[in-house]
Parts: C-alpha cells; sequence; structure tokens
C-alpha cells in the first residue's frame, strides 16, 4: 500500500471538520470518510476548539510571566567560570595540540 503524501490542511477546514464532530449528527468514522481525514486526526481537532473555545468568550488564556534575570548574580557566574578557564588553560602549560593531526603525525615517526 503506497503511502499518500503529508496533507497540510488550513484552519477554516479544521474548523469546520470539528464543528461537524462535535454536532455528533454522524459518527466519527463517517466524517472520516467524508472529509477524507483519519478518525484520530478529528477526535484532535475537536479537543482544540473545545479547548479553545474559553477564549472566545473572553477568558483569554494566561501568558507566563517571563522570569526575572538577576544580572548580578550572571556576572558572577561569568566572573566564576573565567576563573576556571584561565586556571585550566595554565594547568594544561604549553603542550597543546590543536588538533588530532598533529598528533597523529608525531606518533607515526
Amino acid at each position: 500500500m503506497a503511502r499518500r503524501p503529508r496533507r497540510n490542511h488550513n484552519p477554516a477546514f479544521k474548523a469546520k471538520v470539528a464543528v461537524a464532530a462535535i454536532k455528533g449528527e454522524k459518527t466519527m468514522i463517517e466524517l472520516s470518510q467524508e472529509f477524507d481525514v483519519h478518525p484520530n486526526q478529528i477526535k484532535q481537532w475537536r479537543d482544540q476548539l473545545l479547548e479553545g473555545a474559553t477564549g472566545v468568550f473572553g477568558e483569554a488564556p494566561k501568558a507566563e510571566p517571563e522570569p526575572t534575570i538577576d544580572v548580578k548574580t550572571l556576572h558572577a557566574k561569568i566572573g566564576e567560570l573565567t576563573l576556571e578557564n584561565d586556571f585550566l588553560s595554565g594547568a594544561l602549560g604549553p603542550r597543546r595540540v590543536c588538533c588530532r593531526a598533529q598528533e597523529n603525525d608525531r606518533s607515526h615517526r
């Protein structure tokens, strides 16, 4: 059985199918045959419509407040990480290998 290419449905079509599902005049199977959409997809659209219906009547979904950023804490963390990097780069000393190719060349000699 050949796979169908993925279809993108516009919001008006989704709303039309979801409203038909909410009405309940036809079964999911009948709706899926009529609109050529899988019954699980119809159920998803119906549930999305029911969840979003409260926003239509004035109860807008509350946006999550942005977390407050403590700049002093961030600067302290940056300083701490810089200090660690400086310490570790000094601990490595002058024997730094910038890539594995150079290291492999030395071992083959």
